[in-house]
């Protein structure tokens, strides 16, 4: 996907607030801007690093800039704002840039199933089993211990929505149907992905339940700059 128009960029005073971050334009000016993720972003920002943001002039508003991408601490690119990754897949979808999902002809989002959930594609076609992805953003380089390498690590925080997102899938597979989690890499710097049981351990024991029930685990990264987004190559998940 296209950023239209390319990001500006930015360097990072501080983000407070969860939804807020206050940046300085290459003008000197200083500005809130919007931080369009909830979680810990826990080694996804450098005060004084930079970042790069999207600009809206919407008068509605009361933050017209968005912070898309940030430097890390390792000097790689991540992209910050979690609504990207369904779109970033979505167009994977169209252009048939996931082998392992490419038989599917009918791409629906945001469907409800369950137990008053919606997962993020149901994918159909026909003499196919229907085939439920869920797509988790993943930002975090982290060591699960210190004798281990860093890896991407998903959650980056204590998650009960990614809990019930877990049990979800494993509910359509003992149905018959077929279930994905699908982790959208937004980080340069990461080249596998695993639970963060250090972070979680109640769903890094989920995620062993679901692969024991036939839930399926893909990991792909994205080509990451201030013009585009674009799913890329599949990586290990641990």
């Amino acid at each position: 996907m296209n950023f239209t128009p390319a990001l500006q960029s930015a360097t990072l005073v501080r983000r407070y607030k969860r939804f807020l971050a206050d940046m300085i334009l290459p003008s000197g000016e200083l500005i809130t801007v919007h931080c369009p993720n909830t979680g810990s972003m826990r080694h996804c920002m450098v005060e004084g690093g930079g970042c790069w943001l999207s600009y809206s002039d919407n008068p509605k508003r009361k933050y017209a800039y968005t912070w898309q991408l940030s430097t890390v601490p390792t000097g790689h690119l991540a992209c910050i704002n979690t609504q990207m990754a369904n779109k970033v897949v979505a167009e994977a979808f169209l252009a048939n840039d996931i082998p392992e999902l490419a038989d599917y002809t009918d791409i629906k989002p945001e469907q409800r199933y369950g137990n008053g959930s919606r997962i993020d594609f149901l994918l159909s076609a026909p003499s196919q089993r229907d085939c439920y992805v869920e797509v988790k953003t993943v930002t975090l380089l982290d060591q699960i211990d210190v004798s281990s390498p860093p890896q991407g690590c998903f959650p980056d925080a204590k998650s009960v929505r990614a809990h019930k997102h877990v049990e979800e899938l494993i509910a359509m597979t003992q149905q018959g149907h077929r279930a994905v989690l699908l982790f959208c890499v937004m980080h340069e710097g990461i080249n596998s992905v695993c639970a963060a049981s250090h972070i979680d351990p109640i769903y890094a024991d989920l995620l062993s339940r679901a692969i024991d029930s036939g839930v399926e685990l893909l990991a792909y990264n994205v080509t990451i700059s201030p013009a585009s987004l674009q799913l890329n190559e599949r990586l290990p998940v641990q």
